[in-house]
This record gives structure tokens, sequence and C-alpha cells, in this order.
């Protein structure tokens, strides 16, 4: 069988299969013949490029090719993952690798920054939610899937990967080598800060809620006047362990959070027990642009049940459900088939959560607290280290809570 006569069955074997996915939605309600039009332009440009592009070109490069363009015209969460691609991600997402810290989303076609991960390669080198990503070791990252930049991103640990960083307000871009390291998160690290209590929450990793919970149970035990969850440049993670989270704060049987499809369906999520914070105790969540996902979950539940304060800058705004598909040939769908709202019906993607105390913080002021950081570092100081003083956005929690304005703020919200 020749080539052509070999594509023509193929092409004959891809209408089949559109078609016959087109009829199985056509059981949901009648398809326009513009489905069917656009499906035979698709086979026409497959075949006029099989039989007259200048170079020999694989059919599956193709279709995957154009699978992949088909999910970037989607959002900047949706992508399709080649066999490989596919069976990196699992690998990863199963084990350890080597990486920089950093949640990447993409904007304007662009690999940007959610969020830096505190104690990270790319935290340390001063990398910030909203830089964006414009090369990787000099590759122009305009054409790059989200999975590819990741890709380039990760490798051996104790390897170098090269970025060139756009910052708002900068003359030119920066380029910034990074040497990779297996990430390790302690996601959860708590003290005193006198008679405040204070939990920073880095990432929404497994069990978690159990290592906040402890932190609850150790604090609430001492003489304390109020609780400060620090959800800044928490990336996310596990939905299972926003609704835990959230559930030590709520009273039991309040919902926490809910999912919606495009077809309307809901998908509930319920504060399961009784909180482990008492009514009476103040809470303050400090969020900023690097907060997203499950960080927007739990502080948008505890702002519209006025359990707490939402103190510091509007969080990033991702809030999206996406679902893995295999496929037959060992390649996957990564799809959004849902959006998360707040108890009260807020919708959290693209809009963000909008503090009730807003107080923010320039890159000076970053700067300062993060080499504050590093010098104590440097003097032999170990562990959690916290400096109101250069910290603007602590400072106002801590002063909340002490003047008893806390109290009063919650029940005026």
């Amino acid at each position: 069988m020749g080539a052509l006569n070999r594509f023509k069955v193929f092409g004959v074997a891809l209408f089949t299969f559109a078609l016959g996915f087109i009829v199985g939605f056509a059981s949901q309600g009648k398809q326009s013949e513009d489905e069917y039009k656009y499906l035979r332009i698709f086979t026409d440009v497959l075949r006029i490029i099989k039989e007259n592009y200048v170079e020999p070109v694989s059919t599956k490069d193709l279709i995957y090719g154009a699978l992949n363009g088909m999910t970037k015209s989607l959002d900047p969460f949706s992508s399709f993952f080649t066999p490989k691609q596919y069976e990196s991600f699992r690998q990863e997402t199963e084990g350890e690798f080597g990486g920089v810290g950093i949640e990447i989303g993409m904007e304007k076609g662009r690999p940007v920054v959610i969020s830096p991960i505190e104690g990270t390669p790319a935290f340390r080198a001063g990398i910030k939610p909203g830089d964006v990503i414009l090369e990787i070791n000099g590759e122009d990252t305009s054409n790059m899937s989200l999975i590819d930049v990741v890709q380039r991103i990760r490798g051996k640990v104790g390897t170098k990967v090269q970025l060139t960083i756009y910052r708002k307000g900068m003359e030119k871009p920066m380029k910034i080598e990074l040497e990779r390291a297996l990430i390790k998160i302690e996601s959860v690290r708590w003290t005193t800060l006198g008679d405040v209590g204070y939990i920073k929450l880095s990432q929404f990793n497994e069990n978690v809620s159990v290592q906040v919970e402890r932190a609850l149970k150790e604090l609430t035990s001492q003489r304390i006047k109020g609780i400060i969850l620090d959800l800044r440049n928490d990336p996310g993670g596990l939905l299972s362990e926003a609704v835990n989270v959230a559930d030590l704060f709520l009273p039991e049987g309040k919902l926490v959070v809910y999912t919606r499809s495009r077809n309307g369906e809901t998908q509930k999520y319920f504060a399961r027990r009784k909180p482990a914070v008492p009514d009476e105790l103040p809470v303050i969540v400090l969020i900023n642009k690097g907060s997203a996902s499950a960080s927007e979950i739990v502080a948008g539940a505890l702002q519209d049940y006025k359990r707490a304060i939402i103190l510091g800058e509007k969080s990033f705004g991702k809030a999206s459900v996406q679902n893995i598909i295999p496929l037959e040939d060992g390649s996957a769908l990564k799809l959004t088939v849902a959006y998360y709202y707040t108890p009260l019906g807020r919708l959290i993607h693209n809009k963000g959560i909008v503090p009730d105390v807003q107080v923010a913080m320039d890159e000076k002021q970053e700067e300062a607290l993060q080499e504050a950081i590093r010098q104590k570092k440097l003097e032999g100081k170990n562990g959690l280290i916290l400096l109101p003083e250069k910290d603007p956005q602590l400072s106002k929690a801590i002063e909340l809570i002490r003047s008893g304005q806390a109290l009063k703020k919650v029940a005026n919200l």
C-alpha cells in the first residue's frame, strides 16, 4: 500500500472516530452542521500537509501538535501530554525530582510564576509572583506549552538551569541561574510571637491538616490572644487538605467550598468535625499575590463565615479543577472541568480573594525583609525567622490582635 493510500485509510479512520465522538455527544442535544464542517476542514488540512509539505512529517507529530494547540486555546491549565510527557509527569508526581521550587501558570502565551516556594532555590534567588519567564537556557518560551516549560526547568539534582525573567517595572529582563535541588517542603511551621500564635503553611501537601491541628493544639494551650495563619506565597495543593484545614476553624456541617461544571453539576465539601480553635479567639489569615488554589479556598471560606480577617494583598486567582484523562496510546489529556466557588457563591478563578484589610508590600520592602532573614541565618539563627519590624503585613496582624481590634473587625465584617 502506497503512502497516499495509507494516509487515506488513516484519514477515513480519523474522520470516523471524530464522527463517532460527535454522535456520542449528540445524544445530549443536537449538534450543528458547523462541527461536521470543521472536522472536514481538519482532515483536509492534514491531507494537504502530508501530501505537499516540503519535508516528510509523521502523522503522529501532526496530530499531537494539533491536540497541543487545541488545549492551549482553552486555558493556561489544560494541556495535552505525549506518552513520554505523561510518563515523566507520573514519575514526578509519585517520586522525588530535581527542581527550583516554583509554581507556574500561563498568561498570554508565556509562563508566569504563581509563587516561589519558601526555602527553595527560586525563593532564595529572589524570584517573585508575577515574574514572566521569557527564556529557559536561552530558549524562547513563547511557543512552549506549560508541560514543555516544566520539563525544561526540572532535571537532575545539582545541574543548573538559567531563566530569563521579566518583572513589571524592569527596564530590561534579567538572567537568573539556579541549581536544581531535591524539593522537600517543610509545609507547616509554627511559633508564638509573644501573646500571638503564628502558623506558616507553605503548601497543601498530604497530611498538612494533621500538622496544622497539632500546631493549633499546642498554641491554644498557651495564653495567646489570637492566631495568624500565614498563606502568603502558598501555591496550593490538595483540595482534600484545603477542606481539612478550613475544617479546623469552622463549625461542623458548614459548607467549605463547592465546584460547578459546565452543565451545572455541583460537588460540595463540608466541615466534618468540631473546630480546633475556640470561637472567642480571633484569627487573621495573611495572603498575597502568591497565594493560590487551596490557599484561596481556605481564605475564601473563613472570609465568607467571618471567622477570620483576611489581610494583605489580593490573591492570585487560580481555582479550577483539572482531570487527567489517559488515552489509549499512552498519551493523556489534562482538562479543566469545573471551577471552585466560596460558600457564598463567589467565583475565585481569575478574580482572587480580596483582603478585608489591605496592606501592600512593595519590592523594596520584600527585598529588605529577605535580606534581614538571610543576615539572621548567617548569624547562626535556625528555624522559623519572623521579623515584624521588617514585615508590614505581619506587623499589622499582630497589632489588630493585641489591640482587640481583630474581634471588633470580624464582628463588623
